[in-house]
């Protein structure tokens, strides 16, 4: 590999390579008193290899454990690399574990099962079918407790495949819009393979890395992941006014999960002023809101000024707007997703989607009955943290059309069986469909019951006062 295809940084790069030297690399050499687990701290005397994809993953042996970078960071040419080698070397039992990941994830395939046992720790579509087909495992686990798995050592790495930026002039590569648990897995992993995608966007925080932290270097091109979606549904667009007229004031502090009900949030808040982000992730949807001036960041006690998540997936507008910009500060987990963090800001409001509310207040937000479908994801982290703002003026809101596509109603008389219950009906307080905002917070089991019918779609809400009365044995009132 030409140092010379990173264009004006190219000789600064070869200078850097000369003045760490190079020696051979092997899956033993990763050791805490080797040198410091820092990925900031260049290590003298070690630089990376640069090897194709399926020389660079031939060092997966059986029941190794493989993290895999998330998200838009997708390291897709080493999946594929790494498929391979998995049936050619009649690899068995490799564990590979990760947040959501993007493209077509070949090592879930049928065909793969037994070399491969897949490990989500928030599940995407990608990997549904082989969990819920029983060829791969989700863990249920707190978006921001994530990094705690690999620096405890619960889940030692043995491999991390990874996506970043090429090195700049001082040989520091970025995570990009991906830092989330990441990090932590490099401090953590014995071996480190790296695809150097030049078209991922160079982003400031915790995810920057210097060369000599990464054992092997593979050289790709290829766009970024982009989500498939439309514009909000007439629906979403009514959930994100409500919230937006109703719960989002002046120099809130956001949070916004996955989905396309926070995006229609952000679509009504042009008209907002000095709200901050602080969130796990973000999408395309808060450009316009800082091109408007509506978000500025000012009023935020943790860095201030800047937007602060963890990881970012949208479209190439959005990379290209994070790329080299320094509005933006990419975190590690256990910082964005802390509690004792969130709580600091002002107003914080955090938004979140869910799947199925129970009239009790009992919300289900990652599986459809038995059938797994996502995570728990930040949910709770930031539900929480909003809860115990210390200005007092948190807003913990939850989000759901009345209806399935089918016309069932998601506000239900009991979970359905098997469902998980993501956030307790204690950690509920606001709960929005397009019909109206449910208060849940200090509310009795009767009182939640007739707040939650009177936001169900009016075809349901009958059946839902018979049904809640069946239960509590007394009538839903306020």
């Amino acid at each position: 590999m030409a140092y010379s295809s990173f264009g004006k940084f190219g000789n600064a790069l070869a200078k850097v390579v000369r003045q760490l030297g190079r020696r051979p690399n092997c899956i033993s050499q990763r050791g805490f008193y080797g040198y410091s687990q820092e990925p900031f701290h260049p290590i003298t005397n070690k630089a990376p290899e640069w090897k194709s994809a399926d020389e660079a993953v031939s060092v997966i042996a059986s029941n190794n454990r493989v993290f895999i970078h998330g998200c838009a960071a997708t390291p897709t040419l080493l999946l594929e690399a790494m498929a391979r080698h998995g049936q050619k070397s009649k690899l068995k039992d490799v564990e590979t574990i990760h947040i959501h990941i993007e493209g077509p994830a070949p090592h879930t395939k049928p065909e793969n099962a037994g070399i491969f046992r897949d490990n989500s720790l928030f599940i995407g579509a990608n990997c549904r079918e082989a969990v819920n087909d029983g060829r791969a495992d989700s863990t249920p686990i707190f978006l921001g407790e994530i990094p705690l798995l690999f620096r405890r050592k619960i889940l030692p790495l043995d491999v991390a495949l990874l996506q970043v930026t090429p090195p700049d002039e001082h040989g520091f590569c970025s995570l990009g819009p991906s830092v989330d648990c990441t990090r932590a897995a490099i401090q953590n992993a014995k071996y480190i393979v790296a695809q150097v995608n030049k078209n991922q966007p160079r982003t400031f925080g915790d995810g920057l890395v210097h060369m000599s932290h990464l054992d092997v270097m593979v050289e790709a091109d290829f766009p970024l992941p982009e989500p498939k979606r439309g514009p909000p549904s007439e629906v979403e667009t009514q959930i994100g006014k409500l919230i937006a007229e109703n719960l989002v004031v002046d120099g809130a502090t956001l949070q916004m999960g996955i989905g396309s009900i926070p995006d229609a949030v952000l679509a009504q808040l042009k008209n907002h002023k000095d709200l901050g982000i602080h969130s796990e992730m973000f999408s395309d949807g808060i450009i316009p809101l800082v091109e408007c001036g509506a978000i500025t960041n000012a009023n935020k006690k943790l860095q201030t000024g800047k937007i602060v998540s963890s990881f970012a997936y949208g479209t190439k507008a959005l990379y290209s707007f994070m790329n080299n910009n320094p509005l933006i500060v990419m975190c590690d987990l256990s910082f964005t997703n802390s509690e004792a963090m969130i709580c600091q800001n002002p107003k914080v409001t955090a938004i979140n989607s869910c799947i199925e509310v129970d009239v009790s207040g009992q919300v289900v937000s990652d599986s459809i009955g038995t059938r797994m479908f996502s995570g728990f994801g930040g949910q709770v982290d930031f539900i929480r943290g909003a809860a115990l703002s210390l200005d007092g003026l948190g807003k913990p809101i939850l989000a759901m059309p009345s209806v399935t596509p089918k016309g069932i109603s998601k506000i239900v008389p009991y979970i359905k069986q098997g469902a998980g219950v993501v956030t307790t009906r204690a950690h509920a307080h606001y709960i929005v469909t397009e019909h109206g905002i449910a208060y849940l917070f200090g509310k009795t089991l009767r009182q939640r019951a007739h707040a939650l019918i009177k936001i169900a779609h009016p075809d349901h809400r009958e059946e839902l006062e018979k049904e809640a009365f069946k239960r509590l044995k007394c009538m839903p009132s306020a």
